[in-house]
């Protein structure tokens, strides 16, 4: 079974991680495709992938196609059995799905169907969902549309953010492809379909989604400020830069300010009014500082009070 061949598709470091969970248990992975290497920081540094750093550490081979759709004839010279994917960032063509002896599968980090797209675990927050979990499902050529083969929950808690929570579903992603693979290995057969009238979809994050909207209620605006946390960290602007939050908490139903105004700034709390409600602003960065609580943010700015954010 160890000596299955395996290719293994992904980018970020869940994937990363997916992937040594794979080589520690003596798992054959002959090779990864990841996405092409990206300039980052304001130096434009070019970097490698989170995968792409672990395989060349590790003696695997590494295959960076532009388009995977139109560049995949070197799949065939590895003689591979399974093709595992984790959050790869690109839909494999049937072509490609076809290659592998056994089955292609993937790791998806939601409950399928619910959730299909690139984020499901910021919209599991977003929604203010109480639970999520991982889904191993078969590969078609259609997005996050396979059968299923195995899905395992984990509970969502209140003070979870997508860091928080990206770093439990890592784990239990891990948990489930170790207790899938023997299986698919043995019999590929088994497994279910999804429900499609239960089908919902999410899409990228994107630059724009990440400020905040005052149109938003109370506990909207929570979830969505968890949604971003603390990898990127939504915001509003004050005084015309970029003031970022990271935690808040709801306070009140309580309508005593202007929407957007900052009601209280003192030791006890920096509160935001919203349109129906007050919330404690918990976690927060001015631009080009950096961050901090709001105590602390407070002594560097200590005219904050009745500010209006936008």
């Amino acid at each position: 079974m160890k000596e299955t061949r395996i290719l293994f598709m992904g980018t970020p470091e869940i994937a990363k991680e997916i992937l040594k969970c794979l080589l520690d248990n003596n798992y054959n992975v002959v090779a990864t495709v990841t996405q092409e290497d990206k300039e980052v920081g304001r130096k434009r540094i070019l970097t490698y992938p989170p995968v792409k750093q672990f395989a060349l550490q590790h003696n695997i081979k590494v295959f960076q196609p532009h388009k995977i759709r139109l560049d995949y004839e070197f799949v065939k010279d590895l003689d591979v059995d399974l093709i595992i994917t984790c959050a790869y960032g690109q839909i494999l063509p049937q072509g490609l799905l076809d290659i592998p002896r056994i089955a292609c599968i993937n790791i998806h980090t939601s409950l399928l169907p619910k959730y299909r797209g690139a984020s499901p675990i910021q919209e599991a927050l977003k929604q203010g969902d109480k639970e999520t979990g991982v889904t191993i499902m078969e590969m078609i050529d259609k997005m996050d549309a396979g059968d299923i083969y195995l899905q395992k929950k984990i509970a969502i808690d209140q003070d979870d953010n997508y860091t928080t929570l990206l770093e439990k579903m890592t784990s239990l992603a891990q948990e489930a492809i170790l207790e899938a693979l023997p299986k698919i290995i043995e019999d590929p057969s088994k497994k279910t379909k999804q429900d499609e009238s239960k089908v919902s979809f999410c899409k990228k994050i994107l630059k724009e989604d990440e400020h905040l909207s005052l149109e938003l209620s109370k506990e909207e605006f929570i979830n969505h400020i968890r949604m971003l946390a603390m990898n990127i960290g939504g915001y509003l602007y004050l005084r015309d830069e970029v003031f970022k939050i990271y935690k808040a908490k709801i306070v009140s139903s309580e309508i005593i300010g202007k929407v957007g105004e900052i009601i209280k700034a003192d030791k006890n709390g920096l509160y935001l009014q919203l349109k129906d409600g007050i919330i404690s602003l918990e976690i927060v960065q001015k631009q080009g500082k950096n961050i901090l609580s709001f105590r602390d943010y407070l002594n560097g700015d200590k005219h904050i009070l009745n500010e209006i954010l936008k």
